[in-house]
């Protein structure tokens, strides 16, 4: 099992100590740096400003918002990331929800699995520079014409002769549609919430992109990685309680009341009445309350919390299930050793433990 470090995005305020988290990460054996966006700090500037400390690490998105930049800018940060890097880049890309979308970057949201498959396909036109870039359309057709234009578009080539010309594409994915798209046109996939109780229905979604004609891989070499918070304690009950404000968010606050892709991952589940009963407590502005009627069970579905023997063992059941990679949040670099030591990372020595 390999262990990815998630930076996240920031709050109010950046964070401190990510510069120690990164460091040790890269010393412990961890095989990726992920960052994120919302809507206010963005996923690259963190991801070059950290990467710069490092050697090693795979560098990556989990996840770049489509609508936060177009495909070719978007193929241009992660050709440049990657010749700075050494080759070290895996783009993630996500297509947010309605409220981001058409709230904060003012794009239209219709058509998520259609957009993804035009704006990856225009990604890596710009990395293979086998041609002038061009598309059909709708979503982002190049060189763009007709109404409203000047008509002086015409299909360019990058600049820059990528590292790569095949740079790792992982999607953010929940549903069945996405998650199948990713296994067909992606190398890998980064579920937020992942059960192992549900691996035999992620498969099958899965299964289906990969035998897809012109599927790029298949399950051998398809990376899984998976976030996944991990806390070892004897006191599972104050560990789960502390977890659950961040779940009613995503489960009640992230997305519209009846579009949101984090709340249809715990009523896939089960947690049909409980996501209820959290949005319309979260909604009325009493997120204690909607905190409070999360259940233990619900949180212990995608999450590890317990003593030694049974983080162990947990992990490797993550493992048999198909993950890949746990991306784990860090509170402190103590953590990151802890970690890479309790699984056998390759720098346990240096790390101390």
């Amino acid at each position: 099992m390999k262990f990815g470090l998630q930076l996240g995005y920031w709050g109010a305020q950046p964070p401190t100590n990510h510069g120690e988290l990164v460091s040790t990460a890269e010393e412990a054996g961890f095989d990726t740096l992920f960052t994120a966006e919302a809507w206010g700090s963005d996923a690259y500037t963190p991801l070059a400003w950290w990467g710069r400390q490092t050697s090693r690490i795979r560098l990556g998105t989990s996840v770049a918002q489509l609508s936060a930049r177009t495909p070719t800018a978007c193929a241009m940060a992660a050709l440049t990331l990657d010749h700075l890097s050494g080759g070290r880049h895996i783009l993630g890309l996500g297509v947010s929800g309605p409220q981001v979308v058409e709230g904060w970057y003012g794009a239209t949201f219709p058509k998520p699995l259609a957009r993804t498959r035009e704006y990856v396909d225009i990604v890596r036109q710009v990395w293979a520079r086998e041609a002038p870039v061009a598309s059909a359309g709708p979503h982002y057709p190049l060189p763009r014409s007709g109404k409203g234009t000047a008509t002086l578009g015409k299909p360019l080539k990058s600049i820059v002769h990528p590292l790569r010309p095949d740079i790792p594409i992982m999607l953010g994915a929940e549903g069945p549609k996405n998650v199948a798209l990713a296994a067909e046109i992606c190398d890998g996939w980064l579920p937020i919430f992942y059960s192992p109780r549900l691996a035999s229905m992620y498969n099958e979604w899965l299964d289906e992109g990969f035998a897809r004609p012109g599927a790029r891989r298949g399950r051998a070499d398809f990376e899984i990685c998976a976030t996944a918070n991990i806390v070892i304690t004897d006191d599972r009950t104050a560990a789960l309680a502390a977890m659950k404000p961040t779940i009613a968010l995503y489960m009640g606050g992230m997305g519209a009341e009846d579009t949101n892709f984090h709340a249809d991952v715990y009523r896939r589940m089960g947690y049909s009445d409980i996501v209820d009963d959290v949005t319309r407590l979260f909604r009325a502005g009493r997120k204690d309350d909607a905190a409070a009627v999360v259940p233990d069970e619900l949180v212990d579905d995608a999450a590890i919390v317990g003593d030694i023997d049974y983080v162990r063992k947990q992990i490797a059941a993550w493992e048999v299930s198909g993950v890949t990679m746990m991306v784990v949040n860090a509170r402190g670099a103590e953590q990151i050793r802890y970690l890479a030591a309790l699984c056998g990372a390759d720098s346990v020595a240096d790390a101390g433990m």
